[in-house]
Formats: C-alpha cells, sequence, structure tokens
C-alpha cells in the first residue's frame, strides 16, 4: 500500500533556519541544520535501501506559493502566498510504499523525532493512504 507522509511546517520556520527568529521560531544554526539534514537523510538512505521509496521531497518557503483558480468564464486567477490565515503548511513530503500501516506510522514516528533548536515548534507527521483506485458506488 503506498502512504503520504507529510511534515508540516510554516513561513516563520524557514525564517528560523536561515537565522532570522521570531516569537514563533528561534532561530537555528549551522549545527541544528546538520543534525536535521543527518536524521532525515538516514532515513531517506534507509527508506531507499529497503525499496519503500518511491519519493521524497522538501518544499520551498511558503512565500513563493502561488494559488490558482479561475473567474467567472473559467480564465485563470493567480494570487501570490501566503496568506495571512495560513499558518501550517505542507514543508516536505515522503511517497513510501510499505506493507502496513503500522510500518509507515514506525517511520512517522522517527521523522517526528528530527532535532530541532529548544523552543522550535513541533508539528504532527501527517500519514494519508494513496486511494489508487478512486471512490466507487459499488
Amino acid at each position: 500500500m503506498k502512504y503520504l507522509v507529510m511534515v508540516e511546517g510554516a513561513q516563520a520556520d524557514y525564517e528560523a533556519m536561515v537565522g532570522r527568529p521570531s516569537e514563533d521560531s528561534p532561530a537555528w544554526n549551522k549545527s541544528d541544520l546538520k543534525a536535521m539534514f543527518e536524521h532525515m537523510n538516514a532515513i531517506n538512505e534507509e527508506l531507499s535501501a529497503n525499496g519503500e521509496m518511491v519519493d521524497a521531497q522538501g518544499l520551498a518557503a511558503p512565500s513563493t506559493t502561488r494559488f490558482v483558480t479561475v473567474d467567472g468564464d473559467g480564465r485563470p486567477v493567480v494570487t501570490d502566498g501566503p496568506y495571512a490565515e495560513t499558518k501550517e503548511v505542507i514543508a516536505g513530503y515522503w511517497l513510501l510504499d510499505c506493507a502496513s500501516l503500522e510500518r509507515v506510522t514506525e517511520i512517522a514516528a522517527r521523522v517526528a523525532r528530527c532535532p530541532q533548536p529548544a523552543g522550535a515548534p513541533a508539528y504532527p507527521v501527517v500519514i494519508r493512504p494513496v486511494d489508487e483506485t478512486g471512490p466507487t458506488q459499488d
């Protein structure tokens, strides 16, 4: 079964990782970043080696977001983000092919133990099964 495992963050976290703290997130230093990348890379290497990794990516800062809707005539309407009411966003993801929900939960728990500076916000790691068949009315 395939699962999407997502980590959350906020614009303040992206700012903190480049040394610009806020009341919501303390500044990260090079050692903090190194510890985070080493932790995530170790998980990625294991998942790749055992064939569970389909894809994994970190996402750019929320400030680079574009929202696309259509107007009444079907023309695209593009708005830059993020919006003030948007707090947490998806910061990165893994697409995994795991034998069970229990296994992907073990992986998510490892991800959740990622080192970070004291006082940094803690976000849940989100697991969503991939629906490879789509909805049916049967």
